[in-house]
């Protein structure tokens, strides 16, 4: 059963990975700035090859997975606009009467959920944070942790695009996306605290039960 479990779920994954090479070709043919795509869809093409390559030794779970993918499809629609220019966002700034486009809120959002639950995932399986099993996972200090590391990524993103900034001056402005917010910094750092706290306080239960399955089945496979 667990054989035809794991070759389901890889089936499922190689879908997934060829669906975000794809978007990222398709994204890639006439973005509307060619070097603010780059920046956008970096980590998508870093984080790719980094996920098949630890798959074998160290698969993630299911949601897990799920939300990285849904991240990158952001990241990759955000990089072919920009971000102050996705469709989407438009027809949200219209529908709630906002004074800018939101969407760069949602990847910022996205950037405190994902990060928070790897953070956990690898904290608690690797062993870095002692939470036996049959305890509830995400105990204070894992989801203290968690969500320091999801926001310590925020700050050096922030960093990061202080740097562009500063190195392609005006050409930077795509990828800054600020839309003439002086508080944008602070409010992508809000952003992904609520995405941060959203996935400890309203997914962890989920996360558990996923990272305890998985647990079990390292140790039966260790036990052999």
């Amino acid at each position: 059963m667990q054989s035809v479990s794991t070759a389901k779920q890889q089936t499922v994954l190689t879908i997934a990975a060829l669906t975000l090479i794809g978007a990222l070709i398709f994204s890639g043919m006439h973005p509307h700035d060619r070097a603010t795509w780059i920046m956008e869809v970096l980590p998508v093409i870093i984080a790719l090859p980094i996920l098949a390559w630890t798959y074998r030794r160290f698969p993630l779970t299911h949601l897990l997975y799920c939300l990285i993918f849904l991240h990158a499809l952001i990241l990759i629609v955000g990089g072919t606009y920009s971000y102050a220019r996705v469709p989407v966002g438009f027809w949200v700034q219209d529908m709630l009467s906002l004074a800018r486009n939101p969407y760069d809120k949602l990847g910022h959002f996205a950037q405190g959920l994902i990060p928070a639950l790897l953070a956990k995932e690898i904290l608690w399986r690797g062993g870095y944070v002692n939470t036996p099993v049959g305890k509830q996972l995400g105990g204070k200090m894992l989801a203290f942790l968690s969500v320091c590391i999801a926001m310590a990524i925020s700050a050096w993103y922030e960093l990061i695009e202080w740097w562009a900034a500063l190195i392609m001056g005006q050409g930077a402005d795509e990828f800054l996306g600020t839309q003439g917010d002086q508080w944008d910094t602070q409010s992508d750092m809000c952003m992904a605290f609520i995405g941060a706290l959203v996935a400890m306080l309203i997914l962890s239960r989920w996360h558990d039960g996923q990272i305890a399955r998985l647990q079990g089945v390292e140790i039966r496979r260790g036990s052999h």
